[in-house]
């Protein structure tokens, strides 16, 4: 019985889940000129492997979904094993972050602490959609984005100036694109919980219309600064990846809104999947290409 409890605890935290936001990381890595691969290797494994099922299990103790949830179809019903594991990730987390700096693990404890507040029923940013959409767009995009950079030695007057302020931008945009499209599927279970959020407020349509500005914006600002920076055969290969994410997005708009298909957890993910591994090849190649 503990096993199972301790099992169904693990399944909480959803780690393969968490590799959905790997294109940040991969993402800072293209833009660092000198990789110290000891370094990327702890903070991917910091970030991917404890922070975000931290994050993800947190989450689920406090919300108990019922339904559906990311990287989940059929979760198990939260256990008091689940919140051991948030706690012993958290510590692993930050205890590891020393090995690269304290300010780096001081970084990753807002992170956890910001991550803590979206789901806590005394703050529970998740009411909120507007505050709680610019919260974990801005963590999961450019926080992110600026402390992997950090980890990975870049000087910190570096990370906010110039062609780093609008990567950190394009990540942040990149996640208003994906981020409602997590929501899309679970609107009744959130109303019943009173979590109004960014795309229940907006409604499917208003979801799709505010996810396509958002990566046509974030796509439009990256490729002009790789223009600007003379490095045209990164926007190529950029586009080229990109191509089946609008593929995959395009049809499933045409599904929802011409034939009347409510957007469903499947076609949720697949859309995550889809443009997880299609931004972080794109950022992985132009990595080896530099």
């Amino acid at each position: 019985m503990q096993t199972q409890a301790w099992k169904d605890a693990l399944k909480l935290m959803r780690i393969p889940f968490s590799i959905y936001l790997m294109p940040v990381y991969c993402f800072a890595l293209s833009n660092t000129p000198h990789i110290p691969f000891n370094h990327a290797l702890l903070i991917f494994v910091i970030l991917h492997l404890l922070v975000y099922p931290a994050s993800n299990g947190y989450n689920s103790f406090f919300d108990r979904d019922e339904g559906s949830i990311g990287g989940l179809k059929h979760p198990p019903p939260p256990n008091r094993q689940l919140f051991y594991l948030v706690v012993l990730f958290d510590l692993l987390a930050v205890g590891l972050s020393l090995l690269i700096s304290p300010l780096f693990a001081l970084g990753v404890g807002v992170y956890l602490l910001v991550s803590k507040a979206y789901s806590y029923d005394r703050i529970r940013l998740k009411k909120y959609p507007y505050l709680s959409t610019l919260v974990v767009c801005s963590f999961q995009g450019a926080y992110t984005y600026w402390l992997v950079l950090y980890g990975l030695g870049v000087e910190a007057q570096a990370l906010f100036h110039g062609a780093n302020m609008r990567f950190a931008l394009v990540s942040t945009l990149f996640l208003c694109g994906s981020y409602p499209l997590t929501q899309i599927y679970q609107h009744e279970e959130d109303r019943r919980r009173g979590d109004i959020t960014l795309s229940l407020k907006l409604g499917v349509a208003g979801t799709f219309l505010f996810s396509g500005i958002s990566m046509l914006l974030a796509t439009g600002l990256l490729c002009d600064t790789y223009w600007q920076l003379g490095q045209v055969y990164r926007i190529g290969i950029f586009l080229l990846a990109g191509a089946p994410v609008m593929g995959v997005f395009g049809h499933w708009v045409w599904q929802v809104l011409s034939q009347g298909q409510p957007p469903g957890f499947g076609q949720s993910m697949r859309m995550n999947q889809v443009a997880s591994l299609a931004l972080s090849t794109a950022f992985v190649l132009m990595l080896l290409l530099s």
